[in-house]
């Protein structure tokens, strides 16, 4: 039998919030009329949420628990999980009760509108407002101005995705907010809605003021990785080509000095200047057609295409009608 929602949980240290999220989240799912599973990934946790885990798995069926021996991060857990995840949906949701479960009916309902992906937005954010609503919101903003994908909240965590927007795709550092923007960018269809946001009852926050200078980084590993992947040239070529126009108005600028006799080539920085931008547009060159090299040897070495084919519409032309040859008179 098909699965169709896969429920994708990370889990770091939620000793205390584990029982109680798992009692509503499978309380709304088994009133759903829907199948499913509910993926549980202990990131590491150094309390007894594995334990607890594995009390819940031998009651429910439903349940699969994955364990990771050190703790490697919220998108490495997502990760995990999503690429275990066998169900027509996924729904990613974060294990500390924050996030409400019975948000996700409304989730699946707007994905039923036409949309691949449903993205959560804590309107209503029930967190401290100097160290975690305002550098979201700046964070946002700028996600969303680079990106061009419009979204208020992306680090909310419960989404919803259709199998195949998400398939294939890998998270590293705290990409994981970016799914959106990768769907955006390959033709799916994304929108946002409100969902119920709760005060955190137990535990601690595990993120920090420092989240928001990683995710500015990752941001930039990802715009770069959409617009240049296939062509690395235009980026360090282009720079390149940039650097040798400066290093050569250096030098035409060092010999106007000595023939118009108003400074000696050795009294001015710009010859110095010269050398170095010189340097650096031809390394930054080299670098572009090495990674041009890299980029062919990536694709052609793994059959993998730089285009992704949503529909086709062939003909079919029967067995035995002749194929007809054009040919010159």
């Amino acid at each position: 039998m098909s699965v169709e929602l896969s429920v994708v949980i990370p889990l770091f240290n939620e000793e205390e919030n584990v029982r109680e999220l798992l009692r509503e989240l499978l309380e709304v799912l088994g009133g759903m009329g829907k199948t499913y599973e509910v993926i549980l990934v202990d990131d590491g946790s150094s309390d007894r949420t594995y334990a607890v885990l594995e009390e819940l798995a031998a009651k429910h069926a439903e349940l699969v628990v994955l364990r990771f021996r050190r703790n490697f991060g919220q998108t490495a857990a997502l990760s995990a999980g999503i690429e275990r995840a066998v169900g027509d949906v996924v729904v990613p949701m974060d294990g500390d009760l924050q996030n409400d479960p019975a948000d996700i009916p409304k989730l699946l309902a707007k994905m039923g509108e036409g949309f691949e992906c449903v993205s959560g937005w804590r309107k209503d954010r029930q967190d401290k407002a100097v160290t975690r609503k305002l550098p979201s919101m700046v964070a946002n903003r700028i996600i969303s101005w680079i990106s061009g994908v419009q979204l208020h909240d992306y680090g909310c965590t419960m989404k919803a995705y259709k199998r195949e927007v998400i398939e294939g795709v890998r998270l590293y550092g705290e990409m994981h907010r970016f799914i959106p923007i990768y769907s955006a960018w390959q033709g799916a269809r994304v929108i946002e809605m409100p969902v119920n946001h709760r005060a955190r009852r137990f535990g601690v926050s595990k993120y920090g003021l420092n989240r928001i200078f990683k995710v500015v980084l990752d941001l930039m590993v990802v715009k770069f990785l959409f617009s240049f992947m296939t062509k690395p040239i235009y980026v360090f070529g282009g720079f390149g080509l940039g650097s040798l126009a400066l290093a050569g108005t250096a030098f035409v600028g060092a010999l106007a000095l000595k023939v118009f006799s108003i400074r000696d080539l050795v009294a001015t920085p710009l010859p110095l200047i010269g050398v170095m931008f010189t340097l650096v547009g031809v390394l930054s060159l080299l670098m572009g057609l090495l990674a041009e090299v890299m980029v062919r040897t990536y694709y052609e070495s793994q059959g993998k295409r730089p285009y992704i084919v949503a529909t086709t519409i062939e003909a079919r032309r029967p067995a035995d009608a002749p194929i007809r040859i054009a040919t010159r008179e």
